[in-house]
C-alpha cells in the first residue's frame, strides 16, 4: 500500500504540490483564527459577596453578616460550595459554582436571593457583588509617585481621577486602590455653640449625612 502511494506521488508531483500548498494556506488561516490564551482560565465559576461593617469586631461581623449571608447561599441553584470569611469590618463570601455554569447567570441568582435578605441584616449593611473577573484576572499593577504630592493626596488622585479613567478601558472589571492615605474629613463639635444655636447634635449629624449645612437664624 505504501509502495503505491509513492508511485503515485512521483507520477503526479503537480498534484501533490498542489495539495501540500492548500493544507499550509488552510494551516496558516487555522492558526489566525484560533484564540489563544497565554494563561489558560481553569478557575472555578464563582461570585463573591463583599460586605462592609465598619467599626465592628470579626465576630460581630461573622454573626451578624457572614453568618446570614453563607447560610443563605448554600440553596442557590447549582452552587456547590460556600465559604464564608469575617474580618475586621468587612465580611467576604465565596459562592463556587458547578462546571459549566454561566458566570451572568450565576450572578444573577445571587442578586436574587440578595434581595430576598436584606431585612435579616443590620440597617447600615448592604451587601456588594464582587467584580465580573476570574482568580487569573489581576494582570498589571502600578503605582503612582510624585515629589511635590504626599500619600494621601497620591490616594486622593488615584480614587477621584485615575481610577475613573482606567475603569473606562475595554477588558477593565476593577481597579482596586492598595495603599497611601485616604482623605478623612472631621467635625470637631463644641455642644455649647450647639446649645445656644437649638441645634441638636442628631440634626448635626443628619445634615453632614446628606451634605447640607442648615444654619439656625
Amino acid at each position: 500500500m505504501l509502495n503505491q502511494v509513492i508511485a503515485w506521488s512521483l507520477r503526479n508531483v503537480f498534484l501533490v504540490l498542489l495539495a501540500t500548498l492548500a493544507i499550509v494556506i488552510g494551516g496558516v488561516y487555522a492558526l489566525s483564527k484560533m484564540p489563544l490564551d497565554a494563561l489558560p482560565d481553569l478557575s472555578d465559576a464563582q461570585v463573591i459577596v463583599y460586605t462592609e461593617y465598619p467599626g465592628q469586631a470579626p465576630q460581630v461581623v461573622e454573626d451578624q453578616v457572614t453568618y446570614p449571608l453563607t447560610t443563605a447561599m448554600l440553596s442557590v441553584p447549582r452552587s456547590k460550595v460556600v465559604r464564608g470569611f469575617s474580618y475586621f469590618g468587612a465580611s467576604f463570601v465565596y459562592i463556587i459554582f458547578e462546571d459549566g455554569t454561566d458566570i451572568y447567570w450565576a450572578r444573577s441568582r445571587v442578586l436574587e436571593y440578595l434581595t430576598t435578605l436584606s431585612g435579616n441584616l443590620p440597617t447600615s449593611v448592604t451587601p456588594k457583588l464582587g467584580p465580573d473577573a476570574t482568580g487569573v484576572g489581576w494582570v498589571y499593577q502600578y503605582a503612582l509617585l510624585a515629589k511635590d504630592y504626599s500619600l494621601a493626596e497620591l490616594r486622593t488622585l488615584q480614587d477621584w481621577f485615575v481610577r475613573y479613567q482606567l475603569t473606562k478601558a475595554k477588558g477593565v472589571a476593577e481597579v482596586a486602590s492598595i495603599g497611601g492615605f485616604v482623605q478623612q474629613y472631621q467635625v470637631t463639635v463644641d455642644p455649647h455653640k450647639l446649645q445656644a444655636y437649638g441645634v441638636s447634635l442628631q440634626t448635626l449629624s443628619d445634615a453632614i449625612r446628606n451634605g447640607k449645612v442648615t444654619r439656625n437664624k
